[in-house]
């Protein structure tokens, strides 16, 4: 199947992987029967790789029910953005902010959810998709002269891509996505980073956070995965305590890579940043 290059990220992404996908490529094996990504996110090395069967899981519902929804109905999302986009204002984003502080939230129509999360994530500040801990959005607005709140160009691509290929959408643990895999089966995992410094313990995409324990949980599942003959590749941050979790030389390989980081709410923060790849396999 040819790459279609309109098939993109529709969401900008906290830790996404748009630019370091040219230090990732080298890494992904030539045959993969299955690509698994448990931690999917903004899904650039997903959509860069268009495979053909796929299993994606986030536990971001949210966020995986956009996916549903871009698969089902792009249609009508669509028309549900340019409405947002005629109404777009400081007033009218703090009123859509706040629908999910309302016990009616639950009920509102899964496209209406997803039109919403698209909408806030175009004109948030610094496009940070963030909840409190109630798991209520909480980024302000962002001010932007004309934010991309449409998008039918992307949302239509992918769409289209969804549908033309075998795509299975998860939502919840990432373990789940981990069951029953075969051999030649490809994961790649991405989780909330391990912060670099006690100031840097971001972990806003879910309301539940990531902590160190889950960290060597994680690396515990990689054990598993290795022991199954599954190749996998993770990304993660530069940090002693990740170095530690992955020293056994004769299991993991780990490569440092250079990433720029544009969303921070701090602008020094933004730039160069060294990232690890963590994975288990000769490359080709």
């Amino acid at each position: 199947m040819k790459k279609n290059i309109l098939v993109a990220p529709v969401l900008k992404w906290a830790g996404g992987k748009r630019q370091i996908l040219p230090s990732i490529e080298p890494f992904i094996p030539k045959k993969i029967s299955t690509y698994v990504e448990p931690f999917v996110g903004g899904g650039a090395l997903l959509f860069h790789l268009q495979p053909k069967k796929a299993i994606i899981n986030d536990f971001n519902k949210e966020l995986m029910n956009v996916y549903q929804v871009i698969r089902e109905n792009p249609d009508e999302l669509i028309s549900l953005l340019q409405k947002h986009q005629k109404e777009n204002s400081e007033e009218y984003y703090y009123s859509v902010r706040s629908l999910d502080r309302d016990e009616d939230y639950n009920k509102m129509p899964e496209i209406e959810k997803a039109a919403r999360i698209l909408y806030l994530n175009k004109t948030c500040y610094n496009g940070l998709f963030r909840v409190n801990s109630s798991g209520q959005f909480n980024a302000p607005y962002g001010k932007y002269k004309n934010p991309a709140i449409v998008n039918d160009i992307t949302i239509k691509a992918v769409s289209n891509y969804f549908n033309s290929v075998n795509l299975k959408l998860m939502t919840g643990d990432y373990k789940n996505a981990l069951k029953g895999l075969r051999k030649d089966a490809f994961v790649y995992l991405d989780p909330p980073y391990m912060p670099i410094s006690s100031s840097a313990n971001f972990t806003g995409y879910t309301e539940s956070g990531f902590d160190y324990s889950k960290q060597v949980e994680l690396r515990d599942e990689c054990v598993k995965l290795h022991k199954k003959g599954i190749k996998f590749l993770q990304s993660n941050s530069y940090t002693k305590e990740i170095l530690e979790l992955y020293s056994d030389s004769l299991m993991f390989k780990i490569e440092v890579v250079q990433a720029k980081r544009s969303i921070n709410s701090k602008a020094n923060k933004r730039g160069d940043i060294a990232e690890v790849l963590i994975y288990n396999y000769e490359k080709e």
